[in-house]
């Protein structure tokens, strides 16, 4: 879906339509703090790291979640990561292959995931879990999945962007909140900050607060020429302002709803466009690989990498949970 723009303006057209949709968002609030009370099904062997949100669209819990994967392989541990599989046709459990799945038998996620490490796309969390721990894992990261009762989490990490915060603090179709704050953060052992300045909170959460930043990676040529940008994320803004980040000079920007399932007529179109602009045609990861391998011709994807404030203390909080640390052989 494309964020409506009414979840983040204040005036007035944009609060009679969040007040009409009010009565939907208090039903649906009540119904996921119910679901969120429900006694866990499954305690897998390994330790379970939840990094999850309070609303939908992009606060980069993907790129938070890889970060930590390798704040784990610096304990010498191999995380599987577990995803949902937004998206894509099959339910799992199923070990996701790059190189035999796509974005629609998988979903977007679990490819940029599988490309960090070994996922596991499963619908059924308890399921992909169980998978994990007979392929030995150690600890699952699992990418999304506050909300979901289903699995007994170690550790429940919520990513909060700093900029959008709770958007107009309510819950959808109302807002963009998918429970109420208070219940959300109750469930949280910390919270991960992203983006803002330093002065940046979370009011009403007294729990541990991580810092992090998603720092945009250099692409070749991409102070050379224009750039014409697409992305089919929840905030496409966010493509613009990191490739302003990086210097680029950046012509037009095309705004798809998340997880856009492109047509090929869409991408020809944005193809035929950077052509005749002599431009860089430029999209985000998670929107590149949904693309068929025969429609990436001229397109280039701006890899986005979390890295957090202080990596120390983050270990030092793994070591609060007993998550595994192993000492290499010999050192």
């Amino acid at each position: 879906m494309r964020t409506p723009k009414f979840w983040t303006r204040k005036d007035g057209v944009s609060r009679a339509i969040s007040d009409a949709l009010l009565p939907v968002g208090w039903i649906y609030g009540k119904i996921t703090v119910l679901r969120a009370k429900q006694h866990w099904k499954y305690r897998a062997r390994s330790r379970v790291i939840c990094v999850g949100n309070l609303t939908v669209g992009g606060t980069g819990k993907t790129p938070v979640a890889i970060a930590i994967a390798e704040l784990l392989a610096q304990r010498n541990i191999q995380p599987f990561f577990l995803s949902r599989g937004y998206g894509g046709k099959e339910r799992g459990p199923l070990v996701v292959d790059v190189k035999m799945h796509t974005a629609k038998d998988v979903g977007d996620e679990p490819l940029l995931l599988a490309n960090a490490g070994p996922t596991i796309m499963s619908r059924d969390r308890p399921a992909g879990a169980e998978l994990a721990d007979r392929n030995g894992a150690e600890v699952i990261v699992m990418d999304d999945g506050h909300q979901n009762p289903t699995l007994r989490k170690h550790i429940s990490f919520v990513v909060v962007d700093a900029q959008a915060g709770f958007g107009n603090r309510r819950i959808l179709p109302a807002g963009p909140l998918r429970e109420p704050i208070k219940d959300g953060l109750k469930r949280a052992h910390a919270v991960i900050l992203v983006g803002g300045d330093e002065n940046a909170k979370i009011t009403g959460f007294h729990g541990t607060v991580f810092r992090a930043k998603l720092v945009p990676q250099e692409i070749p040529h991409l102070r050379e020429k224009p750039v014409i940008a697409f992305a089919g994320i929840g905030q496409p803004r966010k493509l613009l302002q990191s490739l302003r980040e990086l210097g680029a000079n950046v012509k037009s920007l095309k705004g798809f709803p998340d997880h856009h399932a492109y047509k090929p007529k869409e991408i020809s179109a944005l193809q035929v466009k950077a052509a005749e602009a002599g431009a860089l045609l430029v999209t985000t990861e998670k929107d590149y690989v949904r693309l068929p391998q025969r429609r990436r011709r001229g397109i280039v994807a701006l890899p986005v990498k979390a890295v957090f404030e202080d990596p120390e203390a983050l270990q030092a909080y793994f070591d609060r949970f007993s998550i595994p640390s192993r000492e290499v052989d010999g050192a």
